[in-house]
């Protein structure tokens, strides 16, 4: 159904079983699938995907140009997932030449009033920005990672899943799968033992967790060292296979280490 008071247009793509609600605007490009629900004011533009089951409140703004100085009005693109809620206010803009030209977010997320995703991020299944949370440019996240409120992210930084990163915090270097940071510039605070309780893990598969990030973090070497040294890659918990393997990675940032480093 499309309200008589939208504006879409006729290159668009919109499956039947769409809902585009009263004052809302759909682009050329656009790509929407089945049962998504734009419930009203919502801008849509630009080369947008839309897969299946999403959720757009009012004044919404997704697909808009990047807020980049380098963007030259390249065809870039934003593909975003299924079963997704964007709540009001939340802006999302689509990739830049500098970054693969595309902005992507995959499913079950969850987006709160006011969140920003900028050019060229990656978001996985499962994560939640809450209000006001904003992401610079080329920020990847991984699934379950939560965001608290009025928290910034700086271009380039990587979160691992199942991290948590607390309200009113500035992360300017990469958080490791499980890290929970809170503060401006500061260390981790430790695991999101939360996040691995609703994971399902048990109280001693936890504890050997704790005991294994310690020692990759002792401070007395590097950390290349202190994997190699203390056979921490022979452990058969998953959790730290997911761990070294997000340090092994690339990172344009560096690591954000523990607050007694």
């Amino acid at each position: 159904m499309i309200h008589h008071s939208a504006v879409v247009s006729n290159n668009a793509e919109i499956d039947a079983t769409t809902n585009i609600g009263p004052f809302c605007i759909v682009g050329d490009g656009v790509k929407i699938g089945k049962n998504n629900n734009l419930i009203s004011h919502v801008s849509i533009v630009g080369d947008t995907i839309i897969e299946n089951n999403n959720t757009f409140y009012p004044f919404c703004s997704i697909g808009s140009d990047p807020q980049d100085l380098k963007y030259g009005n390249e065809k870039s693109y934003l593909n975003i997932g299924s079963n997704n809620k964007f709540r009001e206010n939340v802006t999302v803009n689509p990739g830049t030449s500098g970054g693969g030209l595309n902005t992507t977010i995959d499913d079950n997320c969850l987006f709160m009033v006011g969140s920003h995703v900028a050019h060229d991020c990656k978001i996985k299944s499962n994560v939640i920005l809450a209000n006001n949370a904003t992401l610079a440019g080329h920020v990847e996240i991984d699934s379950n990672a939560i965001l608290g409120g009025n928290s910034a992210i700086h271009q380039f930084v990587r979160i691992g899943k199942f991290a948590m990163i607390g309200g009113m915090s500035g992360v300017e270097k990469d958080i490791i799968p499980y890290g929970l940071y809170t503060g401006i510039r500061e260390n981790l605070k430790g695991l999101n033992l939360i996040g691995l309780k609703r994971k399902g893990l048990t109280s001693n598969v936890i504890s050997e967790i704790k005991n294994m990030i310690n020692i990759i973090f002792d401070k007395n070497d590097t950390i290349e060292n202190n994997i190699k040294n203390n056979f921490v890659e022979s452990s058969e918990i998953l959790e730290i296979k997911e761990v070294i393997e997000f340090l092994n990675s690339n990172s344009k940032r560096g690591i954000t280490t523990f607050e007694n480093d």
